[in-house]
């Protein structure tokens, strides 16, 4: 109220310096005392002080406004979460439970790497003429054969595809982890081991649906790093008992044979004709095209 007074008396004073010298004698009718204001301009001057409020909030807000703008605009963008630039679908992968049933034995928890980025291929070196139904007991007897007479933890492999193209889940860990194999000495780490159930020496037919299926489970492990099934990776060497002294580097094919690494003749001269097809196609189910060498 003492804004409104103030605001009042002001505006009379104005008043009296604008009156014409002619009009001021008209004061002595009433006086000292002033005309008394009109109602209408009496609440428009009540209001100014609410006016000033609300021109100040709207100044307030219109600032506060321009600065979130401007704050948002400085912000780097949020993108969302990132997925390789170059992966595959995954293949039906058959659960270890199909094949070990009541074989299993105890084990130590798997062991992991951070990422897979290198795929060795290799061959059971047991007998082609299987029927697939067999498949799981022939996988029985492997697992027994490398827990019980080499006294490993686990079947080494990572995976195993029959001929007829069906992949089973090998090791234990988890099949879309990078579970640490025990496939190839000097190179279990960061790489998986895919194996043919069968013989692939010289002269020996490989099926064409084993061929794909190890192309399509390579692309989706690879792709899964966004790595180049035609390219080649440094690898490090952990054991001497490999082609490599411990410690040393190798500079091997991210799809390799398993004699890449190791002296054996292993996937066997059949198999290892089929590489570069498996390479081509695990290529091509990432979705990579062909621009020279990788």
């Amino acid at each position: 109220m003492r804004a409104i007074r103030q605001v009042v008396l002001r505006a009379r004073r104005l008043a009296r310096r604008s009156t014409p010298r002619s009009t001021r004698g008209l004061r002595g009718l009433w006086g000292r005392r002033t005309a008394p204001l009109p109602r209408p301009l009496l609440v428009a001057l009540a209001c100014l002080p609410g006016l000033a409020a609300v021109a100040a909030l709207a100044l307030c807000v219109g600032g506060v406004e321009r600065a979130v703008t401007a704050s948002l605009a400085a912000r780097p963008v949020q993108r969302a979460a990132q997925f390789p630039a170059h992966s595959a679908a995954r293949p039906r992968i058959v659960p270890r439970s199909v094949w070990v049933a009541d074989a299993a034995r105890a084990q130590p928890a798997p062991r992991y790497d951070d990422k897979v980025v290198a795929v060795f291929v290799h061959h059971t070196d047991s007998p082609n003429g299987y029927d697939c139904a067999d498949a799981p007991r022939i996988i029985r007897y492997l697992y027994a054969g490398q827990t019980d007479g080499r006294d490993w933890d686990d079947i080494g492999y990572n995976f195993v595809v029959d001929r007829c193209g069906t992949i089973y889940e090998g090791r234990a860990g988890g099949t879309g982890r990078p579970v640490t194999g025990a496939h190839t000495q000097g190179f279990n780490h960061r790489t998986t081991g895919i194996a043919a159930l069968g013989t692939f020496t010289s002269g020996v037919p490989v099926p064409q649906a084993m061929v794909d299926s190890i192309a399509a489970l390579a692309a989706w492990k690879l792709g899964l790093a966004d790595v180049d099934p035609r390219a080649s990776v440094r690898l490090t060497s952990s054991n001497s008992g490999s082609r490599y002294a411990a410690g040393s580097t190798a500079a091997l094919p991210v799809v390799a044979g398993h004699k890449e690494a190791y002296m054996t003749s292993c996937p066997g001269a059949a198999l290892t004709a089929r590489l570069p097809e498996i390479r081509r196609t695990a290529a091509r189910l990432q979705g990579r095209t062909f621009t020279g060498t990788p």
